[in-house]
C-alpha cells in the first residue's frame, strides 16, 4: 500500500470511528430524554413502579457514559487525531459526561415521584411541574439535534431558554414556599417538589452545557464563563477574521 493510499485509509478509518461515536452519544441521549419523560409520567399519574422502574435503568447511563468514555480513549491513542477533530472528541467527552449527571437527576425524580405516589394526588396534577419538565427536555431534545447536525447557531438558540427555565423554576420555589408558610401540612409534598423542581433545572444547565460544547467544536470558542451576547460577538468577530 502507497503512503498516500495508507493515509486516506487511516483517515476514512478514523471517520468511521468518528460517526460511530456520534451516533452511540446520540442513543445515549435518547434514553436519558426518553427516561426523563417516563420519571415525569411517573410522578404526573401517580405511577410508584414506574418510578421505581426508571431510578433502577440508571445503571444502563452510567455503563454508556464508561462504554463511550473508554472508544474516546482508545480513539485517540490509536488515532492522535489533529486540533479540530480532537475538539470534537473531547466535546464527546464532556457531552456523555453531562447526559450521565441528567441521568442522576432523572434517578431523583423518579425516586421522588415513586414516593408521591403513595399522597393523596393534587388535581392540578403538578401543572407547574409538567410546564417546566416540557421545558427542560425540549432543551434536551434540541441540544441533542444540534449535536447531531453540529449546528453552533442552533445550540446557541437552545442555551438561551435556560433562563426561562431558571423563571419558572424560582417561580415554583416562591408558590412552594407560601404553600408551606399557608398550611404546615403542605411542607412534606412542598419540600419534594422543591427538590423535583431543582433537579429538571439542573437538567437544563446540563442541555446549556452541551450547546457550549458544540460552540467550543464548531467554533473552537470556549464560552462556558461568557455570557451568550459575547459569545455571539466573539464568534462573529472570529468570522469575519477569516474571510477577511
Amino acid at each position: 500500500m502507497e503512503p498516500a493510499d495508507l493515509g486516506h485509509h487511516i483517515s476514512r478509518r478514523f471517520n468511521e470511528d468518528l460517526e460511530k461515536l456520534r451516533t452511540r452519544v446520540l442513543q445515549m441521549g435518547g434514553f436519558v430524554e426518553q427516561q426523563l419523560q417516563r420519571a415525569v409520567t411517573a410522578l404526573v399519574e401517580g405511577d410508584s413502579s414506574l418510578g421505581e422502574e426508571v431510578a433502577h435503568a440508571d445503571h444502563q447511563v452510567n455503563q454508556m457514559e464508561v462504554s463511550i468514555d473508554e472508544e474516546c480513549g482508545r480513539i485517540i491513542a490509536m488515532r492522535q487525531p489533529t486540533a479540530s477533530d480532537l475538539r470534537v472528541i473531547v466535546a464527546i467527552i464532556k457531552t456523555i459526561t453531562d447526559l450521565e449527571r441528567i441521568g442522576d437527576e432523572i434517578e431523583k425524580v423518579a425516586i421522588i415521584a415513586s414516593r408521591l405516589a403513595t399522597a393523596e394526588q393534587p388535581t392540578d396534577k403538578y401543572r407547574e411541574v409538567r410546564h417546566l419538565a416540557r421545558l427542560v427536555t425540549d432543551m434536551v431534545h434540541d441540544s441533542l439535534h444540534s449535536f447531531a447536525r453540529l449546528d453552533a447557531a442552533e445550540a446557541i438558540a437552545v442555551a438561551r431558554r435556560d433562563r426561562i427555565v431558571d423563571e419558572e423554576y424560582e417561580a415554583i420555589q416562591r408558590q412552594n414556599i407560601t404553600h408551606m408558610m399557608e398550611d404546615p401540612r403542605n411542607i412534606r409534598r412542598a419540600l419534594d417538589i422543591m427538590w423535583i423542581v431543582r433537579a429538571l433545572e439542573r437538567v437544563g444547565d446540563h442541555a446549556k452545557n452541551i450547546c457550549e460544547y458544540i460552540v467550543y467544536t464548531v467554533h473552537g470558542k470556549d464560552i462556558r464563563h461568557l455570557s451568550l451576547e459575547d459569545a455571539e460577538r466573539q464568534i462573529r468577530e472570529s468570522a469575519a477574521d477569516r474571510s477577511a
